[in-house]
């Protein structure tokens, strides 16, 4: 079983920054695909991206292609989301995810094993 906590959510204007983070628990985490969600106010959590067991291989979805960036620390547990051009709409809970032996990257919440706490991210125009 695998703990996953997230952390580097907060408030900044449009066109900012942020980098999340998610930290495993654990001694196999290359063995976990692992993704980010986000869920707004009043709608349900949509894929953002994902990741690789071996980072080699991602895949986004197409609000945030080419601003959010996932890239993963295998040595340190670590996976990160690295938000540029953030926008409003970007706003949300964000939470990462985990699949035990995941050999490629997953776009659909039921394919996750594990789920973190979440952390609130604000854009304001």
């Amino acid at each position: 079983q695998v703990q996953l906590v997230e952390s580097g959510g907060g408030s900044v204007q449009a066109g900012g920054s942020l980098r999340l983070s998610c930290a495993a628990s654990g001694r196999t985490f290359s063995s976990y695909a692992m993704g980010w969600f986000r869920q707004a106010p009043g709608k349900e959590r949509e894929f953002v991206g994902a990741i690789s067991g071996s980072g080699g291989s991602t895949f986004y979805a197409d609000s945030v292609k080419g601003r959010l960036t996932i890239s993963r620390d295998n040595a340190k547990n670590t996976v990160y989301l690295q938000m540029n051009s953030l926008k409003p709409e970007d706003t949300g809970v964000y939470y990462c995810a985990a699949r035990f032996l995941g050999t490629r990257y997953y776009a659909s919440a039921n394919e996750y094993d594990y789920w973190g706490q979440g952390t609130q991210v604000t854009v304001s125009s």
